[in-house]
Order: C-alpha cells, then structure tokens, then sequence
C-alpha cells in the first residue's frame, strides 16, 4: 500500500508483478475510495480494442454530429488487470495516456482528470496466450513490485475479515488535496552530491558487463522524483543518498534487461550496481 501510494504522490503509474487473488483490485479500489476519487477496472483481453479503453465517437440525432463518448481511462485510479493479455495496439493506447495525460481523438486532445493513476497487473506465473511488454513500454512505469502473499498470522487475519461484511474505507483526501500533494513536491531539495549518486548508478547499470539494456535518462529522473516522494513521506524536505537505495529497487528491476536469462539476474545485477557506487557522506 505504501508503495501505491508512493507512486499516487509522485504522478507516477505503477505496474504489479503478481499472482491472481492477492488483493490486487482490492488495493485500486481502496485507495480509490480512500481519496474520494473515481474508479475504473479495465479487464485487459486479447479482443480488447483501443477504443474500448480511451472512448469512441458516436452520432448524436438531435445535433446531427459525431461527439466523443469518454472510456474507462477517463477515471482517477484505473486498474488495468493483466495488461499482457491484450495486443501490443490495445497496451499501446493505454501507455500513450499515461505518458501524455491525455487522449487524441479525430485529432482532438482530450485531457485525463487530475489526479491520475493507473495501477497495471501482470501475471508473470501465466504465459500462455499473452503479449510481452516491450522494454520502451515497461520504462513508462514509474514502480514496479509485486505483493506478494501474506504471511500466516496475516492470513488468518483475512479469513477472520471475511466472516463479516466488509466495511468500505470513507475518503481522507479530495482528489483537488492530492493534486495539491503532487505539486509540493517539487519543494523538496535535492543536492547536487544525491543528483551525482543517482548518475553514477544509472551510468554503471549501462556499463555493467551484466546488462545488456540499462537505466534510460527517464529512470533517472524517476528515481529522483521517487526519492523525494519517500523524503516528503518521512516529514522531511530533503532526499537523502538513503532515499535513493531504499527505492533503487522498485524503481530500476523493471528497466533492466539482463544478459543472462536466469531468474532473479536483474535484482543480482542491480545488487552488485548498488554495492559498487560509493554512497556520498
């Protein structure tokens, strides 16, 4: 949740590597209620067309013109649930909102609502008959983690949850307060010695014999922003070089491409990065 959040506060998109039933559209829809905005789930399928997500163009009698019907985009929080599902085209329509806050319609640009906030979910335990998302389109995506499952004391608190009616979460922030949020944290200071820090680990993710693809500007600059995403969050404002690791991980795995095809090759590859850059005093 913190993570969510995190992604929320820094005008980021998060993807969720994960296993069905974890609470993944549980955790869209309680933040979405949490900060009295809207909600929308986009069921990614391989029939999925673009329009289905951004809207369509539909003819009105009485004016006798086409207007623009919003989709489900045009939400506060949307979950894409198992975004690898749909063709490249449909991933792309999506991909293209969230980088450019906005959708193009018959040539007309029509802007999302502020805040927006799309969480993805990728279910990476079911290959069959889906579509791989190209590196360029995983770097769009601020945070990338997974869940995970829950511990036994936490399942057992699950079950107990679930002999009574569940009780939605009533609203503890505007969506115009979150936008507000966003905006402020610009103010938080970033020193040119933690700037230096986070150019000397993209740099080494690009030079590691590891790596075939490393951090792209754009992973640097979200680095950054989440850095002092965890800082505003931490009542401080200032990042810190710790404020860079802490989140390093997060925020870099998902833009590596390793060289060797083993799992778990990209957190080691990242590991050794973090461990061979100097943390600044």
């Amino acid at each position: 949740v913190r993570m969510a959040v995190l992604g929320l506060l820094c005008q980021g998109h998060v993807l969720l590597d994960d296993l069905p039933g974890v609470g993944k559209t549980l955790l869209a829809k309680a933040l979405a209620q949490s900060l009295d905005a809207s909600f929308k789930r986009i069921q990614f399928t391989p029939d999925l067309l673009p329009s289905d997500i951004t809207g369509s163009s539909i003819y009105d009698p009485s004016s006798q013109e086409f207007r623009f019907v919003p989709g489900p985009i045009f939400a506060n929080v949307v979950l894409a649930d198992e975004i690898n599902r749909s063709s490249p085209r449909t991933q792309s329509a999506l991909l293209e909102a969230m980088g450019e806050g906005q959708v193009t319609f018959d040539g007309v640009a029509h802007p999302l609502p502020r805040p927006f906030f799309v969480i993805a979910t990728r279910n990476l335990a079911e290959m069959h008959g889906t579509f791989p998302l190209p590196q360029a389109q995983l770097d769009r995506f601020l945070l990338a983690f997974g869940i995970g499952y829950p511990s036994e004391d936490e399942e057992v608190e699950i079950l107990e949850r679930h002999e009574r009616r569940p009780s939605s979460p009533g609203p503890v922030l505007s969506a115009d307060e979150i936008v507000t949020m966003q905006d402020q944290l610009y103010q938080v200071e970033v020193s040119r010695p933690v700037k230096e820090y986070i150019a000397r680990i993209v740099a080494e993710t690009r030079a590691s014999d590891e790596i075939a693809i490393g951090v792209s500007p754009r992973g640097a600059v979200h680095l950054q922003r989440v850095a002092q995403g965890r800082a505003a969050m931490e009542g401080r404002s200032f990042a810190t070089p710790d404020d860079v690791k802490s989140v390093a991980s997060v925020v870099l795995l998902h833009r590596l491409l390793p060289r060797s095809s083993q799992s778990g090759a990209a957190a080691a590859s990242l590991d050794a990065v973090l461990d061979a850059v100097p943390i600044p005093l």
